[in-house]
């Protein structure tokens, strides 16, 4: 069967009280798309085919994918069709994201595999597409719609977590960078080239924030265009800027124990959920270990993969795996002894979250007065260069 990518839409349709909507939307062609708004009682006015990078909603957010989930799982236990359970499960979503799960819903109804359904629609990542067709081989998809459920809800709340986490920090940033701005802009060039015409030396740190603060007052614009052409460029580059941040952020040892422990959450998450649905341990790694980006413990549990494939003992394969602290280790080795892996990797899971609470908390303790510091050598190097200059001029007044 051939894929058929839904192709995101810009739209302009009227409302059933005579208004106009804008909005995106994702549909086949065009009249795809009209049928979808006509659901809604909006009739299509303008529609414009945009690129996949400019639509906003290129990706089923985290809640709408934890509530499809909820409803396979509640509706398949009860003895639902699929068919039925996504026609009802559609209902449950957010209007962006109903579109697909009503394609998923139509290529089921014509035949083809729930798994490979949510593939061509890309309605869930990899990993989760991968869990879904193990259950389907196995036979048990509301068992790991459930298990899928529970891996999303604690995958939100790691979410959250470093959302809270890099709130605070972006927060004080940008107050810091407006505030040296309006200093930089407006105070500084007035107080220094009143200083410079009575005669005082201004020292050099002064001139040069005089010049730009000269310069943003002249090319103002033309600095707010190529300020909006990189962050237009970094949307563009969303994922490179991304995996460039992330690298970075590794080379800091709080930030790497924090990154290590939200990776290693999910992937003991996703362990459990593949192992759950009857995967085999290598087939279970070789997709688990996509979630894991730290290199050291990327590469350790894929060499772990290969060895075990190759007829390697795994108790003494796991020992190999240094990266992963020692106590998780020997639970893991005790897990395989007692042929419990599954209870384990679940276990696992739950205490990485709680090891991702500490660790983000610590973190965070400690970004407090980092960013203080911060914001005082800003704020404080502009106000400083206003002083001296001012003191300077009233030891000149008071010697005269």
């Amino acid at each position: 069967m051939t894929r058929m990518v839904p192709t995101p839409f810009l739209f302009v349709a009227a409302r059933p009280d005579g208004g106009r909507r804008l909005g995106f939307r994702r549909a086949r062609d065009r009249r795809h798309l009209a049928d979808q708004l006509r659901r809604e009682r909006l009739v299509p006015l303008r529609t414009w085919s945009i690129p996949s990078w400019a639509s906003p909603e290129s990706k089923v957010s985290l809640k709408d994918q934890a509530e499809l989930h909820f409803q396979f799982a509640q509706l398949l236990s009860r003895g639902v069709p699929l068919v039925e359970a996504l026609d009802v499960t559609s209902q449950a979503v957010a209007a962006a994201t109903r579109p697909r799960v009503e394609r998923i819903r139509e290529l089921v109804a014509g035949g083809t595999s729930f798994a490979e359904a949510c593939r061509s629609v890309e309605v869930f990542d990899p990993v989760t597409i991968a869990v879904y067709r193990a259950a389907e081989r196995s036979g048990d998809l509301a068992g790991a719609a459930k298990q899928l459920a529970e891996t999303t809800r604690r995958q939100l709340a790691i979410s959250g977590k470093v959302t809270m986490l890099m709130t605070y920090p972006a927060v004080v940033l940008t107050i810091s960078i407006l505030v040296s701005l309006l200093l930089i802009v407006i105070v500084v060039p007035q107080i220094g080239q009143s200083l410079a015409s009575s005669g005082v030396e201004l020292p050099w740190i002064t001139r040069a924030l005089v010049g730009t603060g000269l310069f943003l007052r002249a090319y103002g614009l033309w600095v707010g265009v190529g300020v909006l052409g990189l962050i237009v460029g970094a949307v563009i580059a969303r994922r490179r800027v991304g995996a460039f941040i992330m690298r970075g952020a590794r080379l800091l040892p709080a930030m790497r124990e924090v990154i290590v422990a939200q990776e290693s959450s999910r992937f003991f998450t996703v362990m459990a959920a593949m192992t759950r649905t009857g995967v085999t341990l290598a087939d279970a790694l070789g997709v688990a270990v996509g979630v894991v980006g730290h290199p050291e413990l990327k590469n350790q549990l894929s060499s772990l993969r290969t060895r075990l494939i190759e007829g390697g003992l795994l108790r003494s394969l796991i020992d190999s795996v240094t990266a992963l602290p020692m106590p998780t280790r020997r639970l893991l080795i005790a897990a395989e002894r007692s042929g419990d892996m599954e209870s384990a990797f679940g276990t696992l899971a739950q205490d990485m979250t709680e090891e991702l609470d500490r660790r983000s908390g610590k973190l965070l303790a400690l970004l407090e007065p980092l960013l203080t510091v911060l914001m005082f050598l800003i704020i404080g190097s502009l106000l400083l260069s206003i002083m001296i200059p001012l003191i300077r001029s009233t030891a000149q007044m008071a010697g005269g």
